[in-house]
Parts: C-alpha cells; structure tokens; sequence
C-alpha cells in the first residue's frame, strides 16, 4: 500500500513539473522575419464547386527564441474562396500562433470555388502580421465553370439526343458516358473533357464522334487531376471505346493520361493534327478497324503507340510516332504493333486480313532497339508499305521483315538518331532539329496531300519527315 501511495505521489510531482515547465516558456513578438518553403502557391486548376487537392506551406522560425506571431489570416476574410488550416486548426483568422525556436509548422491551403465565368483567376493572400514587419504567401488558381455527367445506378450516363459541347463549361465525367447508337456528339474547339479515375466514355455502334478543335484551341481530353505531376503519368482515366461500325473524327486534339487512348473496335476514325500521349498500354488500340491520320504525334505509351489487331485497313502521312519513357521503361513501348489476330474477351484467337498499312513520310522511333513490330500470320493477307519514313530497326527477327530487301520498304531510313527537340513527357517537343536527317527527306507527293503541317506551315517543298516541318 504504501508503495502505490509513493507511486501515485511521484507521479502527481512529476505532472506538476511538467505543468510549471509549460507555464514558465515565454514567447515574444517575432524580431525577425519568418521564412516560408514558397512565396506563391499555385493550385492547379480547379472546377465550379469541386474541392482542391490539400496544399501546403511550411513557415518557419529561424529566431533563437520561441515566438508569438500577433495575427495570420487571408487577406479577403471570409469572402476568400480558399480555406487555410494553421497548426492543425481550420479558418481564415488566427490570433496569437505559437512556433517554437528553430521550428516550423504548416499551413494547409485548399480552394471550393464558385465559378462566375468559364474561366477566371482566384487569387489571395496569406498575411503574417508582427512587429518584424507584415509578410505574405500568394495564393493562385484558375477556376474553371463546369457541366458533370456522373453515371450511379439510377443514372446510366448517356447522351440520347445530337449535341453540341462548347468551352463554356469543361465536362466532367464520373464512371462511363455513353453516346447512344446513332447519335452525333461534336466538340467544338477550345473545350476541355476531364475523365475521373476508372473513367471513359462510349460510343455506340452506329454512334459519331466529331472532336473539332483548331489550330491553339485544342480540344483536350484527360483526366481531372490538373496538378501537374499528373500530366506525365499514365492510367488517370480509362478510354474512348469505339463500338462496331462508330465513327471517329478527330482534328487538333490532345488526349493523354489514361490507360488506352482509342479502343476501337471494327469502326472508321479519321485523325489529323492531333496528340495522343503517356498511356498504360495504348494511344490507339485499333481491332479490325480503319484509321487515316496524319499530322499525329504520339509518345510514351506502355505497350505500343498504335496496336493493329485482327487487320484492318490503315494509313499514316507525316506521323511522328516516338516512345521515350522514363517511367514505363520495362515496358515494351513499341511505336507500331500489326498482327492478323486478336484475342477475344473469352480467350478465342480470331484472325483478320491487313488489308493495308501504309507509312508515309513519316518518323516511328523510340529508346528501345525496335520500333515497329509486324507480325504476319500464315495464309492471312498483310499488305504494308513504308514509304520515305525514318524507322528504329533492329532486324528481321523483332520486326518481322526485311528492312533492306522488302519492296514494301521504299526511300525510308533505319536506326538514324531524328534529333528531336525533347522527347520526355514533361517537355516533350518531338520537332527535329536542323541538322536531323529526317530534313528534306519526305516525297513531295505524299506532302501535297497533307500540304500544312501541325502548326500550319507549308510542307510542299523539301518536305521533312513525321509531323513537324
């Protein structure tokens, strides 16, 4: 017994001290200035109502004394349209904020805007107030208006009627949107289409597809994670899935960041001055289907850049098709995968005839020993041609054909370095430089068929290869 009471009195003393030691630290007004891990925080963009990823700000105490910061607070008060969390606690105004010596603490930043416009600025300011003098941290952000098509269980997501989409609102898209059979959804130039995770949208058989954006008003197709480490990362939304017998028309469009571009299935798509880019496994995955692009780039796709499956009928003019990655570098990261066969969803191998296949005036290369990857299936026809285009060729085996003896390959260049500006996602520039050899190397004849290159400058004399003049 007497034990316990020496206990249970040891342990009152020791609480005691700790409770004189606590009222005894002193906090002064801050002599100095404090120090910030960033003078302007930059949230990515955000959408009407939709909460902003946390942000954060480390603010630092570089006194040998602890400090007592009089006041922080937004500078617009409770009319700012972002939040702040200091030291743990949520508002815009804090009296008295404690920061010990050689300290630090955060403050967490987030913004849940109204928008007023299709596109505005938001823009305020942290203050810290003290007798070193007021200091602040800016807050910045693009507020975007916004139209949500969001699939639930009583909701299937679908557009039953023709309709038009402006850049007046970005859309964004929860679960699958389904474009209904015989149904035209055109987007018009300037209009952003952001996909949640595991999102994609559907176009049904018999269904049409017009993304019709212009030369600096892209039409972009992505997913809704806008800050910008997400821009170089794969598998942020599904697909486009192309339904049987649908129809694609695509003219100056970006669409990156998912897990497959293009899913296409036995439907027409007709591509120009486009940018398909960082997928999980394809930009365009084509089965049994037609495609005519030119002025397309494409770069950073896992499994290939374009895959031909079960035949089909294609043709790419002034292409520039690289696979350069840093982050899928175990994959096989061809540019251009062709076989006759396929795989259905129960597992049954189903064989088509490659009706045609044509390169032309074009660049397929990438950071691996092979670029292109043809694979030909006995008794199934597979008409090719490689015409003026600069390929990355390691040989007959990882190719699939005879680079120096096929008639099929005509006028073309292997295994020459393009020279391209930058091909890493983050600053990717596929434009050659001047003294690359895919310069004046293109036919006159194929150029004068796509006579403007991706940017509108005329290609019709010493035309150089892929997309770029």
């Amino acid at each position: 017994m007497k034990f316990k009471l020496l206990l249970a009195f040891s342990f009152w003393m020791l609480l005691m001290a700790v409770s004189c030691n606590k009222d005894e630290i002193t906090f002064d007004a801050p002599s100095q200035q404090l120090r910030f891990s960033a003078d302007t925080v930059f949230c990515d963009t955000v959408y009407h109502q939709v909460r902003s990823e946390t942000y954060l700000v480390k603010v630092y105490n570089n006194e040998d004394k602890d400090v007592l910061i009089p006041r922080i607070n937004l500078e617009k008060g409770s009319a700012s349209l972002y939040r702040i969390n200091v030291d743990g606690k949520p508002g815009y105004d804090f009296k008295d904020v404690p920061l010990r010596k050689k300290d630090s603490m955060y403050i967490f930043v987030e913004i849940a805007p109204e928008a007023t416009g299709p596109e505005a600025i938001a823009e305020d300011k942290i203050l810290f107030s003290s007798g070193a003098g007021q200091q602040h941290v800016t807050l910045f952000s693009v507020v975007q208006d916004a139209e949500f098509f969001i699939e639930t269980p009583t909701n299937p997501n679908v557009i039953a009627t023709h309709t038009t989409w402006d850049k007046t609102k970005a859309k964004i898209i929860y679960g699958n949107l389904t474009i209904n059979p015989n149904i035209t959804l055109d987007i018009q130039p300037g209009t952003k289409v952001y996909f949640h995770k595991n999102s994609g949208m559907k176009v049904s058989t018999g269904a049409t597809l017009n993304i019709n954006g212009a030369l600096n008003d892209e039409v972009i197709l992505r997913g809704d994670r806008n800050d910008l480490d997400h821009d170089t990362l794969p598998k942020n939304w599904n697909s486009i899935r192309m339904e049987a017998n649908s129809i694609l028309n695509m003219n100056f469009a970006r669409l990156f960041g998912g897990t497959r571009g293009l899913d296409m299935k036995q439907n027409t798509a007709n591509i120009r001055n486009s940018f398909i880019h960082n997928f999980f496994e394809y930009g365009i995955y084509a089965v049994g289907s037609a495609v005519t692009a030119s002025n397309l780039v494409m770069n950073n796709c896992g499994e290939s850049c374009i895959g031909i499956f079960r035949g089909g009928n294609h043709s790419y003019t002034h292409a520039t098709i690289a696979n350069y990655s840093k982050s899928m570098g175990t994959f096989n990261r061809n540019g251009i995968t062709a076989t006759n066969e396929w795989k259905n969803a129960s597992g049954t191998t189903e064989q088509g005839a490659l009706q045609r296949l044509d390169i032309k005036n074009s660049i397929v290369f990438s950071d691996r020993d092979n670029s292109v990857n043809f694979e030909q299936t006995p008794g199934q026809q597979f008409e090719f041609m490689i015409q003026n285009s600069l390929i990355k060729y390691s040989g007959t085996t990882e190719a699939g054909f005879n680079f120096d003896t096929n008639v099929n390959v005509v006028q073309s260049i292997k295994n020459e370095d393009p020279q391209f500006l930058n091909y890493f996602a983050a600053k990717m520039n596929l434009r050659v430089k001047t003294a690359s050899p895919a310069r004046g190397k293109g036919n006159v004849t194929v150029a004068g068929t796509v006579p403007m290159d991706i940017v509108n400058v005329s290609r019709t004399t010493n035309p150089t290869l892929g997309a770029y003049q």
